[in-house]
């Protein structure tokens, strides 16, 4: 078994939530690994590619006067023009007309140009100046029907310098609230979503769990289970079917088998009491009789298995547990026992059919008689949320708790040879109302409580 992986680890909606945070971070890493890449690589191509494109933006800015010579940059925009002055030995520009001819450039002078190519054609370049490397790139500007050029050079140093200085530190700190961002607000609605879409699936299970013999009618509602998962919903509804088939199936026959058996019983009986008198005719009517009383049994439970028999209203167990004592007086004198009634004047209203109602106080009052000594009390206390039936009898062993409701299952102390159905009838009446039906060690003694539940108190209330 330490093999078995928790049940936590078997959660659908925590793998779903595990891939997208893998996914989610897998994602984050390759954006930060190829920007970063990007940023740290010194290549001519990366520092071409972005000198290139600030050639072009300065070639558009690039102003003229009224002769239609270059004189400048926009002086409105903000083009850092100080950064020529400041760093004449690491950025430049400077115009060429057609010929390439100098027509204009930065407080550098043209010896910054020393051994740059005259390139007049739009594209990048390199050369050396005061022993560091340079980039630059040319860039053609139309202007009054004539075309200039403007070439712009950086060292690469100081583009080295903005990447690591500058650049790599905002990219790390947009990457980190961008990760912070992302794990967060979409962790938090892909969480919120997981437990809407899989909302149907645990009121599904719910349904499925409150299915029982009582129930087996019910059918698992398919509104709003994901696509992926109705298959497996209807085919639980299909072999529901075929359950409840056989399940009725197994009770119309018992209650047939039952019925038939009535009749032949009645005659048998019939033919032995005018048969003479004899220990052999009392043996055989006292058969006849635990047999009769078996069939019977077998009618009610076969009864008490069927949810459509009920039919519920508010009722008086005061009353009905009153009837039933009355009705049970003679069997309590004849075993020497005495019942002890409420004495309650006010009315105890549950919601019950009355008929199955006195049939479960019936046998649960009756099996008290059969196991309560001689002398002794059967006490019967009703509530507004249970009633209770407690003998001072031998009781039973803890391990006979749980079986004293199964089918065919007698005590040891009984006094008459009873069909060991009493119980299991009880059971399918409480099981029927919505009720709770339990056997408890009273030390003497034993004690049934019957518990309403809560709905079923605030519908009779």
């Amino acid at each position: 078994m330490r093999f078995v992986k928790p049940a936590w680890l078997n959660s659908l909606s925590l793998k779903v939530l595990f891939a997208y945070l893998i996914g989610m971070v897998l994602s984050i890493g390759l954006i930060a690994l190829v920007s970063v890449t990007v940023l740290t690589v010194r290549s001519d191509f990366v520092s071409a590619t972005d000198l290139a494109g600030r050639t072009q933006e300065l070639a558009d800015v690039l102003q003229f006067d009224d002769a239609g010579m270059p004189v400048g940059f926009d002086s409105s925009e903000d083009h850092a023009a100080w950064m020529y002055e400041s760093l004449k030995q690491e950025t430049a520009y400077r115009v060429l007309d057609a010929s390439g001819r100098v027509v204009l450039s930065s407080a550098a002078g043209e010896a910054f140009w020393n051994g740059a190519p005259r390139q007049l054609r739009p594209g990048g370049f390199a050369f050396e100046h005061g022993g560091s490397s340079m980039h630059g790139a040319t860039a053609p500007v139309e202007h009054g029907g004539r075309t200039w050029y403007f070439q712009f050079a950086a060292s690469q140093r100081l583009t080295d310098l903005m990447y690591q200085q500058f650049a790599l530190p905002f990219m790390g700190a947009g990457i980190t609230v961008f990760s912070i961002v992302l794990l967060f607000v979409f962790g938090g609605c892909a969480y919120v979503t997981l437990g809407h879409t899989l909302r149907p699936l645990r009121d599904v299970s719910a349904s499925a769990a409150a299915i029982s013999p009582s129930s087996i009618h019910a059918r698992l509602q398919l509104r709003g289970v994901p696509s992926e998962v109705v298959p497996l919903v209807e085919s639980f509804n299909r072999v529901l079917e075929r359950l409840e088939h056989g399940f009725r199936v197994q009770q119309e026959f018992l209650a047939t088998a039952a019925h038939e058996l009535k009749t032949p019983l009645a005659l048998i009986r019939a033919q032995i009491e005018l048969s003479n008198a004899g220990a052999d005719r009392d043996a055989l009517l006292k058969d006849v009789e635990h047999m009769t009383r078996q069939v019977q049994q077998l009618l009610l439970l076969a009864e008490a298995s069927e949810v459509q028999n009920y039919a519920f209203a508010p009722v008086d167990v005061r009353d009905v547990t009153n009837e039933v004592v009355a009705y049970l007086e003679r069997m309590a004198q004849a075993a020497g026992v005495r019942i002890s009634a409420p004495d309650r004047t006010e009315a105890i209203q549950w919601l019950a059919d009355r008929g199955p109602l006195f049939t479960l106080l019936k046998n649960l009052i009756e099996n008290a008689i059969q196991h309560a000594p001689r002398g002794s009390e059967i006490k019967v206390e009703i509530s507004d949320e249970s009633l209770t039936v407690r003998d001072w009898g031998p009781g039973a062993e803890p391990e006979q708790l749980s079986k004293m409701f199964a089918r065919f299952w007698r005590g040891e102390h009984r006094r008459d040879e009873g069909a060991g159905l009493g119980l299991a009838i009880c059971q399918e009446i409480a099981r029927a109302h919505g009720w709770t039906l339990s056997a408890h060690r009273a030390e003497p003694g034993l004690r049934f409580l019957l518990s309403r539940s809560n709905a079923e108190q605030a519908v009779s209330s």
